[in-house]
């Protein structure tokens, strides 16, 4: 993938015509000043691109532009630290490697080196125009000082400042060239002193190879050569792990990468077939690296060494960074959608798509599940309900579970004369089979805006992420099978409607935790019998299907023994004798009580239950100190005594389970004070519009660790 282009800025004093044939480099002049103010080691600028909400580098400096090659192109909702940066307007510290670790996974996932980071957006105060991140070696202090902070911000408002004008002026853009450290001046030796300096080191019983930033090697004596088995002349210029078939293995490139980073003295051991072992003593600077070859003689070093060496060559690093960072992401996707919106913002800009379509395969036949980056929906519709018998690139790689490229449209158009893409306004493709667990779970299409070459090495990182992209997904779609199914389980055990007595208005909310099978024990219901009405609310332990089972045996229970004309005490013991003869080994909490509108009473039995609020009509609101047993399911000769309250027109009645009060660190009392200065600020609402209000601000219900039901129940003011 080329580099985008990045600006440059006429000399001072130079007409703008003149400077924009032959400006000097804008950006990396800019960067290279900024490092040196404080020290950084590397960095790089990205430009936001024109049409999408996408960050693309421009120019690096310090290190090879390979080290930051997943994020190459990036979007800004990526959540990692030069996206945060531009998105927030903010300046992102990044102080070491556990801190990295901590709060972007991606990153130390595949530079998990000790090194600390900082990234700013380039803006003025009415555009953002890109970002910048510097970073320094693992010695740098885990805190950013007001120098350093107040020295990058500084520069980044300056080139703002400069990239505003460019635009103003309507000047072109140009590439600039990556910034690599400069080597070291030869000095006053001379060549005499170079030559008897290679006599030297040539002289040494052990190897030396110094090698340059990108990995090549710039010099190897006798000794490093005969170690490693392969002439001088057929290193210079290498990479050792290319040159060399037996360190052909991505993890002695991570060790070159681990130095150059952290720039920290770095060793691994290496077996040289058959049974010769090699240590390797990388020392770093900031024009690259000096590595020492001795034989390791030390059995305790050669412990957890290399791969075996007559193992297959691995993939290049830098490919395995890519697929590591993507995959990632996919890990955090939970339902169909995640997986499409993740598709969307981190892999297609990574690899330079533009649009994205996820189709799924069922009964036959592809199905939307979700696209991005088209302008017309309808050109997307055509892929909805096409049989896999029909020959199309979707079909064909999900039949063959073989992926096809299209570099342009005449080449698509030729391969499917009759059904094609060529109407969708973009000009290449790469369809991606979703094969998971063995089985053909969809197509993942990527579409490019302009004609696009698919290399080798490309074909191969778009194919392994067709792979994730494919878990991913089965993932989420089982996900999603098992949400609507614990839906309609928790649906199905709860009323679908409240039929409150004449002079009662109710209203009710039910809300799953949010970590877990999103079904639980929480229930509630209103029993209209005839003179009177009873509301029953509870809590069964656990969340799982035998909770919500016995809830829904509970629910009935209650119903019935109301329905007999039990007492509130009665249908207590009642039910609790019922839970312990299910042989459930769960308890219960619950909190029953019998209506009587006309004389504007309540009598409740309480177990183990959270107690009630009570708002009254001049909206002073009060904690029922109820009477009650223990839970149900403990003891079966436990009684129930009642409690009666009064309830004056106009007053609420808030019935709730403790998932409404209760979460980590909050104190019951204060949550159980905040939920009255809820219910008495907002008692004269609708009650539907009441029971939203406690259940969406409730201090509790922001990180909900347990499931929430509330039942509200109004007396209706006479007249």
């Amino acid at each position: 993938m080329g580099a985008p282009p990045a600006g440059t800025e006429p000399d001072p004093g130079v007409p703008a015509a003149a400077g924009s044939r032959s400006g000097k480099p804008l950006l990396s002049l800019a960067l290279a000043a900024m490092m040196e103010e404080v020290q950084a080691h590397s960095g790089a600028v990205y430009l936001l691109a024109a049409d999408e909400p996408v960050l693309e580098m421009s120019v690096t400096a310090g290190l090879p532009r390979a080290f930051a090659a997943p994020w190459e192109r990036v979007g800004l909702s990526a959540p990692i630290p030069v996206a945060e940066a531009a998105r927030e307007r903010r300046l992102v510290w990044v102080g070491g490697e556990e801190d990295m670790a901590r709060r972007y996974p991606r990153i130390a996932v595949v530079l998990p080196y000790a090194f600390a980071l900082a990234a700013l957006p380039v803006a003025t105060a009415d555009t953002l125009y890109g970002a910048v991140y510097v970073t320094w070696p693992g010695a740098h202090p885990t805190v950013l000082s007001d120098r350093e902070r107040e020295s990058l911000t500084s520069a980044c408002d300056r080139l703002a400042v400069r990239l505003e004008r460019v635009a103003r002026e309507n000047r072109p853009l140009r590439t600039e060239p990556d910034l690599l450290a400069a080597a070291p001046p030869s000095g006053v030796a001379g060549t005499f002193g170079t030559v008897e300096a290679a006599r030297m080191v040539g002289r040494l019983p052990y190897g030396l190879v110094s090698l340059d930033l990108h990995g090549r090697v710039a010099f190897a004596n006798g000794a490093a050569a005969e170690l490693l088995g392969v002439h001088v002349d057929d290193l210079l210029g290498t990479q050792p792990w290319v040159s060399v078939p037996w360190l052909n293995d991505p993890m002695y490139e991570d060790r070159y990468r681990a130095a150059l980073l952290s720039q920290h003295v770095t060793s691994f051991v290496a077996l040289r077939p058959p049974g010769d072992w090699l240590s390797f003593r990388m020392y770093p600077s900031t024009t690259g690296l000096t590595t020492r070859i001795s034989r390791a003689r030390a059995v305790a070093e050669m412990v957890g060494a290399t791969p075996r060496a007559d193992s297959a060559p691995a993939h290049r690093l830098v490919t395995i960074s890519q697929v590591l960072s993507l995959a990632g992401a996919l890990t955090e996707a939970v339902g169909v959608q995640d997986v499409v919106q993740l598709v969307a913002d981190e892999v297609a800009p990574s690899v330079g798509s533009q649009a994205v379509v996820v189709l799924g395969s069922r009964g036959g036949r592809l199905h939307v599940l979700g696209h991005r980056g088209y302008e017309e929906p309808r050109t997307v519709e055509r892929f909805d309900g096409l049989p896999l018998a029909e020959r199309t690139p979707g079909t064909h790689v999900l039949n063959t579970g073989v992926p096809a490229f299209f570099e342009s449209r005449q080449q698509l158009v030729r391969l499917y004369p009759n059904r094609h893409d060529a109407s969708d306004g973009f000009a290449a493709w790469a369809y991606l089979p979703l094969i998971a667990s063995g089985r053909p779970v969809g197509t993942c299409v990527l579409a490019y805006a302009e004609p696009h070459a698919f290399p080798a090495d490309e074909r191969a990182v778009l194919t392994s992420l067709g792979g994730l992209i494919a878990q991913a997904l089965e993932r989420a779609v089982l996900y999603d099978a098992k949400n609507q199914l614990a839906h309609g389980l928790q649906a199905a055990l709860l009323p679908r409607s409240l039929a409150p007595p004449s002079g009662i208005e109710a209203a009710a909310r039910y809300l799953p935790a949010m970590h877990g099978m999103e079904i639980g024990g929480d229930f509630y219901d209103l029993v209209p019998t005839l003179p009177l009405a009873a509301a029953v609310i509870g809590d069964v332990q656990g969340h799982n299907v035998t909770a919500a089972g016995l809830m829904g045996q509970i629910r009935t229970g209650v119903r019935a023994f109301t329905s007999v004309g039990q007492a509130p005490e009665e249908v207590m013991r009642s039910t609790n004798r019922l839970l312990i003869d299910s042989g459930a080994e769960l308890f219960a909490s619950c909190l029953y009580l019998r209506l009587d509108p006309e004389r504007g009473r309540a009598v409740m039995a309480r177990a183990g239950h959270p107690p009630p609020l009570l708002r009254r009509p001049d909206g002073r609101v009060r904690v029922l100190d109820l009477a009650g047993g223990p839970l149900l399911g403990i003891d079966s000769g436990a009684t129930y005594p009642t409690t009666e309250v009064s309830l004056a027109p106009g007053s609420v009645l808030a019935l709730y389970t403790d998932g409404l009060v209760e979460s980590p660190g909050v104190d019951i009392e204060d949550a159980l004070v905040g939920l009255g200065e809820l219910l008495s600020e907002n008692g004269d609402q609708p009650l539907d519009r009441l029971a939203d209000t406690l259940v969406r601000h409730s201090a509790a219900a922001q990180e909900r660790v347990d499931d929430v039901a509330v039942l509200l129940l109004r007396a209706e003011a006479d007249g």
